[in-house]
């Protein structure tokens, strides 16, 4: 089968097409034939290994010292159930189905085998009303989303901001709060703001023109994904029992912004899985009902992954891009 191979540590240039051994579905697993994937800014942070020093070194000897252990990235996708394990019991061959793969990464491929109740990541069948490159795109950033609101316990008639909105986490994020019942403030750059008003934000700020923390006003949960504003300026804009949430901060941010929230009832929450199959379920459940969509800004070829991973590193993508594999 190809499969993109990331043959060390750097640039998208490091990512080679090749062709490796089609998996062997275990008792407990399916055989996925994979029909579209996704670039994420996790999937850059890992080529490149970018990350915050206090994880460095965990994470460095999980996925390899010297060069990547996970050869195939990928961290979600759509496709056709090929083969089951004589164990499986709730898919079925020819299931369509959406999955996060967890830390097992391995979707940048045309097969993947995954486990039917997987420790980390999730897989069921997909929403019916969307195709494959659509349901690809909700697995990964639609599952973190929707656990990191549970932890703020997200209520009708709050007030949530949303800082980086515009990209996978940020869409997501931005449609679950509404459902929600919360008022949401999306900030990002300008070309971003139409799409957000039209997947329901009620308020749009560029950040390149107005720095919301200057703002007096104060929310009831604040949801940081870009890492680009000072946590403790943004703790201090909480209300009383208020919630930031940080997608992927550095020490130095938890530190001030737990200094920023010392003495109150104010939380800092820097963690979160990508959900269960039960979370993937709800999800398609809130797709089906048309409460909630992915957003595609553009599609590539698996052979185009290279491109793929040099536009997302532009940083200008809107919602998600899309790799169709077959």
């Amino acid at each position: 089968m190809r499969a993109i191979v990331c043959t060390d540590y750097g640039s998208p240039d490091v990512l080679q097409l090749k062709d490796v051994l089609k998996p062997v579905p275990k008792d407990n697993e399916v055989l996925v034939r994979i029909r579209a994937t996704t670039v994420s800014t996790a999937d850059c942070e890992l080529r490149r290994f970018d990350f915050a020093l206090w994880i460095w070194v965990p994470m460095r000897l999980g996925f390899g010292i010297r060069r990547p252990r996970h050869r195939v990235l990928g961290q979600e996708l759509a496709g056709d159930i090929e083969s089951v394990g004589k164990g499986v019991r709730s898919l079925r061959k020819g299931d369509r189905v959406f999955a996060a793969t967890g830390i097992g990464l391995g979707a940048y491929a045309e097969y993947i085998c995954v486990r039917e109740n997987p420790q980390t990541g999730a897989i069921t069948t997909m929403p019916a009303n969307l195709s494959y490159e659509e349901a690809a795109a909700v697995p990964y950033g639609g599952g973190e989303a929707l656990q990191f609101l549970r932890k703020a316990n997200v209520r009708s008639g709050q007030r949530v901001l949303v800082n980086g909105a515009g990209g996978s986490f940020g869409t997501f994020a931005v449609q679950l709060a509404k459902v929600l019942g919360a008022h949401v403030t999306a900030v990002d750059s300008a070309p971003k703001l139409e799409m957000l008003r039209t997947i329901g934000a009620d308020r749009v700020i560029d950040y390149s023109k107005e720095d919301f923390t200057d703002s007096p006003e104060t929310y009831d949960v604040i949801f940081d994904v870009v890492r680009n504003t000072p946590s403790g300026r943004m703790a201090r804009l909480l209300t009383e029992n208020g919630c930031l949430l940080m997608a992927n901060p550095g020490f130095l941010q938890i530190v001030r912004a737990r200094w920023a929230a010392r003495g109150s009832k104010k939380g800092v929450v820097f963690g979160a899985s990508s959900g269960t199959s039960e979370d993937l379920a709800h999800l398609r459940g809130l797709v089906e009902a048309g409460q909630l969509h992915p957003v595609i800004d553009r599609r590539f070829l698996l052979e185009q992954m290279v491109e793929a991973h040099w536009y997302a590193e532009t940083g200008q993508k809107l919602g998600n891009i899309v790799v169709v594999v077959a």
